[in-house]
């Protein structure tokens, strides 16, 4: 066989595992699965720009073992871009949607490479042109417009030494950005921004403050280009931005290297994460194993449906369409054992050739669901991944809901999995709005929500503490608006949650009065207070610490533009806030008290009497729960810190008012020999809100301090 102009090539049979496109030092060994294919066709490309192969190599009986086909290229070489063809039938209403006319990407492929102007959703299986849609085969297409699969050799990479940092979760700082967002503003000045190579140039900024773990929006393939709608208000094309609509579980998002060429994407990224290992950030990635980008029964083919439909896929009783658990137009098969060895094989490669420290799994319920869609009690592919080996240090993390109303949080199956915890988000913002009755709740979120995690023998760490996330409001627009404002989406403001828990002080938007704008300054310092002082794992969403504002759009799902992106130049307006959010992160990293393996249990401690938490009202009297309402303190007795077992911390007198008044409290006598000091106060101003180390003023003699009206008190005692 002639390919390229003039380069023989030969093959033979080879291995059929692994599956993809693995390079040997025989040539390149190509694997895929299809059990109801009847033909399938490797098709090699000079360029990706290339509208026909310069060879095909059909697949026969000698290529195949059970339901893999496969053969070895000996010619073929790293950089190779290659698709696949495949014969069968095409019944719809039997779950079959082969298309023999059309390209199909590996499901396992390492990289993607794009031509100049491609089109994914016009890559239909069936003729859309007809009445019946869908139940008819579509015509054939050429490869012109549909991006290749590129051939990688994961050991060209030099990695220095680097192995995955695998943080306790206790230790960690989450913080939840978009590869894009961190570094595309032209206030980055960065010179490769929003790309791999972008983040790496922002690791100082992620250093100054202080995290611990950089967790990223999906960098799995995705097609942008997905949506044809457009901005009502300026006309501009609407993206995927965010990334949740998986084309290619093992490729790195090549849109996001700084140079195109094949192989830049898996080499950039593997230096991003190599340069943050090096100051000490580990590298999260947020994955969408529960849905793809091929949509319901009129979405385009390009993949999974034109390889086995009926096995990837969770089908409706009428077989022709799909079961829709993610809202997004398909579901998974997930425990389809298939399907089970394909997440398994991913999760492996992101962990050992990538090196990655860990995954927040979207929409994580729809792991749990069989085959039918229903819930199960010990599902295959949980347990699985909570036990493997392989990924036994690296931290899994759930969405423990899907979108059919599946919501797991706190009793999430399979082990040791931490989960996304909205309880703590909706309480704590309930409590700071100023809600009736909202401090019990704000006790429980506090010290870790044992109320979800104690009774099946999970630790406050296994609590995913967040306020804001990329889905909703950003931290300074849950305290500038009473209302999304989604018009931008082109979804007549439709889209997004209408619940969102937040509050405008007087004027929807930006504010020009002082009043106003000096008690959304409070209320971001308190809801990042409340988050860096509870047991449980702190997640913060990127730019909050600045004051990142999308305007009030509560889904920006769809803008790749400036008001997804994080301003520095806020750095300067919203320095105040900066600096108390890399103070409390500070803080909590120093002080064992925020950092505890276990719940609290109110017994006394072994070295001074006191019980390792007690709770008091404002006149210094044991709280009464069934009465508390807005305003609550409580006393941490630092020898029950139990992190390290050379030291004790410090104690901890904390007070907390969402009142629209001033409380004075009554503070709890420190213990023999020591005096309290004053660490934080959020309502004074800059100078005196959070001294430096060691500098604390002392508290009146008295013992009464008056808690300002929504704020937050944290004393300490030395």
């Amino acid at each position: 066989m002639v390919y390229n102009s003039g380069v023989k090539l030969t093959y033979s049979p080879g291995k059929c595992l692994p599956f993809g496109a693995t390079y040997t030092p025989h040539g390149v060994q190509f694997s895929i699965f299809s059990r109801h294919a009847t033909a399938v066709y490797l098709q090699l490309f000079a360029s990706a720009e290339d509208a026909q192969p310069a060879a095909e190599i059909k697949l026969d009986d000698h290529h195949k073992t059970g339901d893999v086909w496969h053969v070895l290229v000996h010619e073929a070489k790293p950089g190779q871009l290659y698709l696949y063809r495949v014969e069968g039938p095409y019944d719809p209403k039997h779950g079959h949607r082969f298309n023999p006319d059309i390209p199909l990407l590996d499901p396992y492929a390492k990289e993607l490479a794009y031509p100049a102007e491609y089109d994914l959703q016009n890559a239909r299986g069936y003729d859309y042109s007809r009445a019946e849609k869908d139940l008819v085969r579509g015509p054939g297409r050429d490869a012109a417009n549909f991006p290749k699969c590129v051939v990688i050799d994961d050991d060209e990479f030099e990695w220095q030494g680097d192995r995955p940092l695998n943080y306790p979760l206790r230790f960690s700082v989450i913080y939840e950005a978009h590869v894009r967002g961190l570094s595309a503003h032209p206030s980055s000045q960065v010179k490769h921004p929003g790309t791999y190579r972008g983040i790496i140039e922002m690791i100082p900024h992620l250093k100054e403050l202080g995290i611990t773990s950089l967790e990223l929006l999906p960098v799995q393939e995705f097609d942008t280009n997905e949506y044809d709608r457009v901005n009502p208000e300026t006309g501009e094309r609407l993206t995927n931005y965010w990334g949740y609509s998986t084309l290619g579980f093992f490729a790195p998002k090549a849109s996001y290297a700084s140079d195109p060429s094949p192989g830049a994407a898996v080499y950039e990224f593997k230096e991003m994460v190599r340069e943050l290992h090096k100051a000490g950030i580990e590298v999260i990635l947020d994955v969408v194993y529960n849905h793809t980008g091929e949509g319901n029964e009129m979405g385009p083919t390009i993949n999974f449906r034109g390889l086995d439909n009926s096995v990837y896929y969770m089908l409706d009783d009428n077989r022709r369409y799909y079961k829709n658990y993610s809202g997004c137009g398909n579901t998974l098969n997930c425990n389809h054992p298939v399907v089970r060895s394909l997440i398994q094989d991913s999760l492996h490669y992101w962990v050992t050739e990538m090196h990655v420290d860990g995954f927040r799994f979207d929409l994580g319920s729809i792991l749990g669901r069989d085959q039918r869609g229903n819930l199960m009690e010990n599902p295959p592919i949980l347990e699985r991944i909570a036990e493997d080996p392989v990924l036994r240090h690296t931290k899994i993390i759930a969405e423990a809901w899907d979108a059919a109303g599946a919501y797991q949080v706190g009793w999430f199956p399979g082990g040791r999995w931490a989960e996304w915890n909205d309880r703590y988000r909706d309480d704590v913002r309930k409590f700071w709005r100023g809600d009736y009755g909202m401090a019990r709740q704000l006790a429980t979120r506090m010290t870790g929500s044992s109320d979800l995690y104690l009774r099946d023998g999970r630790k406050p760490f296994h609590s995913i503490n967040f306020i804001t996330s990329h889905d909703g409001f950003t931290l300074r627009d849950l305290v500038s608006y009473n209302a999304k404002h989604n018009t931008a989406n082109g979804e007549d403001n439709r889209d997004g949650h209408n619940h969102n828990i937040s509050f405008n002080y007087g004027t929807e938007g930006p504010s020009d009065n002082e009043r106003i704008r000096q008690v959304r300054l409070q209320q971001q310092k308190n809801y990042m207070a409340t988050l860096l002082l509870s047991i449980g794992t702190p997640m913060l969403l990127a730019g909050d610490e600045i004051g990142r504002t999308q305007h009030g759009n509560n889904n920006a799902y769809c803008q790749d533009n400036e008001l997804s992106w994080t301003d520095y130049r806020l750095c300067k307006e919203y320095g105040e806030l900066h600096r108390f959010v890399q103070g409390l992160i500070a803080f909590r990293k120093r002080h064992p008290s925020f950092l505890r393996p276990e719940f609290y249990t109110g017994t006394d401690g072994a070295f001074n009497g006191l019980p390792d938490i007690s709770w008091f009202e404002p006149s210094g009297e044991p709280l009464n729960w069934e009465t508390v309402n807005d305003c609550l303190a409580f006393r941490l007795d630092g020898s029950h810190a139990e992190i390290h077992a050379d030291r004790d911390d410090n104690d901890f007198f904390v007070m907390a008012n969402a009142s629209r008044r001033a409380v004075a409290f009554q503070v709890a006598p420190a213990i023999e020999g020591k005096h309290w000091y004053r660490a934080i106060d959020t309502a004074l101003p800059e100078s005196e809100c959070f001294p430096e180390p060691g500098s604390e003023p002392p508290i009146d003699a008295d013992g009464v301090y008056p808690v300002r009206a929504k704020s937050m008190v944290v004393l300490i005692a030395r």
